[in-house]
């Protein structure tokens, strides 16, 4: 991994942005799954995530996105949010979720997953989060990253997502304590 010699900034996405984050999945969201899921799939998840009106419900129902920008140009986004109360099984709430963390192709491996995750790591402490977890594709190279970042597999599951689709993919998760 290269150390980071370039300079970038953290913002908060918003509405504005949406296209911006649109433009980053369709690149690094196929790179990331062509060898893991079926073509079809990919455009599948891709419509059903990433349209205008997806995202734009999500920032609105306190979904939170940060982009990474790197000489001007939006590179990467990370997506969290607090988990429904009575799904996290904590009374408090202080479960949140890691939904997205997507980096262009030619700015991986230059240590900003790690600075995104932190980032976002930070927010959720910051908004009372005890703890995170986050889906990921059980076949995805990311899991060891992920492992790295302190979390562990809590469980699996194979979700039914439409279209004769499954996600297979393992719950991680993190204490924060």
């Amino acid at each position: 991994m290269q150390t980071l010699t370039m300079e970038y900034s953290i913002r908060e996405a918003g509405l504005s942005d949406i296209q911006t984050i649109r433009d980053i999945a369709d690149i690094a969201f196929r790179a990331t799954y062509a060898s893991i899921i079926s073509p079809g799939q990919i455009d599948f998840m891709l419509d059903w995530m990433y349209s205008e009106e997806t995202l734009a419900r999500e920032m609105s129902s306190g979904v939170n996105y940060l982009l990474l920008v790197c000489d001007g140009k939006a590179v990467a986004y990370v997506s969290f949010g607090p988990e429904d109360k009575a799904q996290s099984g904590l009374s408090s709430g202080g479960l949140y979720h890691l939904h997205k963390i997507y980096i262009l192709p030619e700015f991986q491996s230059r240590g900003f997953g790690r600075v995104l995750f932190a980032a976002a790591e930070a927010c959720m402490r910051k908004r009372g989060a005890v703890a995170f977890e986050l889906n990921v594709n059980r076949s995805n190279p990311a899991l060891g990253f992920y492992e790295r970042m302190g979390m562990h597999i809590s469980r699996s599951g194979d979700f039914y997502i439409g279209n004769g689709f499954f996600m297979n993919d393992y719950i991680m998760r993190k204490e924060l304590g």
